[in-house]
């Protein structure tokens, strides 16, 4: 594409009051962009308010340093890519939902949009040790399959999900809330490198833009949108996780759902969208019997037990425990055990209940 055809694209893009429906309306009623700005203002009040037709008149401020700022990225790799509404290799799936990007950036494989089966995987960026190898065990037999794994490059599942995928062998997408020259969280910039090389980054932000809280549950619509269905590990009753389910639905997606320890707060939203009708899920293969595809090629892999990175407590989980299934956990002999369970009942995080069973009280 010609540095002029950039230059409309941004323009409409950066124009203020310029939202993705107004832009779409614009681009139905006048064709590509460059055709919008071949029109009188009064012509663009015929779709748009007189502000917005005002504010068409002037080029931005910015534009000449996203312009530059988006040739300069693109010229940096050959897998570096932005595809508009306007591309045929602008993903159907995601051109087929209510609110499609104008524009993306891709950085990867560009093939790894148009897979034919791919599936979000979505949860807590706060997950229980159980919640994150879930996560991670899920997305490897998935990727065995042959599925692509969708996720949003965040802390916790997600990341536990990409990782997966690459441990599977297979395809990921992570789609991202800042612009593609930015790595965030920055702890994942090594595997965001790794998702560049066997899949893709995927942004509809302008180059240079700052992770923004706003942005991230607007990516969340991407996410839904590239994928037949969403599996929800882990999630509060509020959290980001809930609206890629919400969205998936309302766009005729398969909604699948973890379950969890009743005690748990991270299960409380799986549980919400089960109640709802999502499609509760204790292996990769349910889900891949609901989806109509193959067994996976390799076989399946149980879910690992939790780690004891962050102490006793999060060993525990939130289910009552005895003391030998806590020693197998933590590895933790039987003295130091009870020592430390002492300490912990006497900080009231800890009660004991009958048989010999503890149970958290408190949170980490």
């Amino acid at each position: 594409m010609e540095r002029d055809e950039w230059a409309a694209w941004l323009r409409l893009l950066l124009t203020p009051g310029v939202g993705r429906d107004t832009a779409r309306r614009l681009l139905a009623a006048f064709g590509l962009p460059a055709d919008i700005w071949k029109h009188s203002p009064s012509a663009w009040e015929t779709v748009t308010s007189t502000r917005i037709a005002r504010a068409l008149q002037s080029e931005p401020a910015t534009l000449v340093d996203a312009l530059d700022r988006l040739q300069a990225w693109l010229t940096e790799g050959s897998d570096r890519h932005v595809i508009t509404l306007a591309d045929p290799r602008y993903p159907t799936s995601l051109l087929q939902t209510a609110d499609p990007p104008l524009l993306l950036h891709v950085q990867g494989r560009l093939d790894a949009l148009s897979h034919p089966q791919k599936l979000a995987v979505v949860g807590s960026r706060n997950p229980t040790p159980q919640g994150e190898a879930n996560a991670r065990e899920f997305a490897r037999s998935l990727a065995e399959s042959g599925l692509c794994v969708v996720s949003g490059l965040a802390l916790g599942v997600d990341g536990a999900a990409h990782t997966g995928a690459l441990e599977g062998g297979g395809l990921t997408l992570a789609v991202v809330g800042t612009g593609l020259d930015t790595v965030y969280p920055q702890r994942h910039a090594a595997l965001a490198c790794r998702i560049a090389a066997s899949g893709a980054l995927i942004s509809e932000y302008l180059l240079g833009t700052p992770p923004l809280g706003a942005n991230f549950p607007q990516r969340n619509r991407i996410i839904a949108g590239l994928s037949q269905g969403t599996l929800v590990v882990e999630a509060a009753v509020r959290s980001g996780s809930l609206i890629t389910a919400r969205l998936a639905a309302e766009q005729g997606r398969e909604v699948f759902a973890i379950p969890g320890s009743i005690h748990a707060p991270q299960s409380r939203g799986c549980h919400a969208l089960i109640r709802q009708g999502a499609k509760l899920v204790e292996s990769a293969q349910d889900i891949l019997e609901d989806l109509h595809l193959s067994e996976p090629s390799q076989p399946k892999h149980e879910p690992a037990l939790p780690t004891d990175e962050d102490g006793l407590l999060r060993a525990m989980g939130f289910d009552p425990i005895g003391l030998d299934a806590l020693q197998a956990r933590t590895g933790l002999d039987t003295a130091a055990l009870q020592a430390r369970l002492l300490e912990l009942e006497l900080d009231g995080q800890v009660g004991r209940l009958q048989g010999g069973l503890f149970q958290r009280t408190g949170q980490v």
